[in-house]
């Protein structure tokens, strides 16, 4: 990183905006956030189109004035070097691996049912039920990978744990009690904490 300041347009809501944050703060690299509304639309605006052409958040602009874009690349990035990347080959291949499967069976269920719950407003009987279902599903593997052991690879903290809690620290917005799943709620606890977060407000 140059002596520049690497700036995040994020909203604060997203979860995928968040794991930004949480991983920059974490490893104490400095950043401006720029607040964006999905909501309002100031993704689609012509200033944030000319940043991501594809109008998500969270996109970064590094020091040099190099745009990156998708949540877990950017956490790729920031975390190079440090111990939230495993050193082990396995281990590093089985973050990747949780890495993949948050942003393709996780993000698509717990968020896409915590968005339509909370932010449009959503009752029950207009979200697709398929979306508990599999909701459930996706925390019922989760319990089952961490019975007995602290965090999802290895025995410390890595990205996969910092992708996977962005979302499950709020699955009671999106009507998924927690104490049903006992090893995850332990597990959100101890990434939170590893990380310095309060629990979100109601939990």
């Amino acid at each position: 990183m140059s002596d520049r300041m690497m700036t995040v347009w994020g909203d604060s809501r997203s979860g995928n905006c968040l794991k930004v944050k949480f991983v920059a703060d974490f490893l104490g690299i400095p950043y401006r956030w720029v607040e964006t509304s999905v909501l309002k639309a100031e993704t689609r605006t012509s200033d944030f189109l000319a940043i991501n052409p594809a109008g998500q958040v969270p996109v970064v602009v590094l020091p040099d004035g190099q745009p990156l874009a998708q949540s877990n690349a950017i956490m790729l990035f920031l975390a190079e070097g440090s111990d939230l990347i495993p050193g082990d080959r396995v281990d590093r291949a089985l973050m990747f691996q949780w890495l993949f499967w948050e942003q393709y069976s996780h993000e698509p269920v717990i968020a896409v049912r915590r968005f339509q719950k909370v932010f449009l407003g959503k009752p029950d009987a207009d979200i697709d039920p398929l979306l508990l279902s599999r909701g459930e599903r996706v925390l019922g593997l989760m319990d089952a990978h961490l019975a007995g052991r602290s965090y999802f690879v290895g025995d410390r903290l890595s990205l996969a744990d910092v992708a996977l809690v962005a979302y499950t620290r709020f699955a009671g917005e999106a009507g998924f009690d927690l104490v049903r799943w006992p090893h995850v709620a332990g597990w959100v606890g101890r990434v939170e904490a590893a990380l310095g977060l309060m629990p979100p407000e109601g939990r």
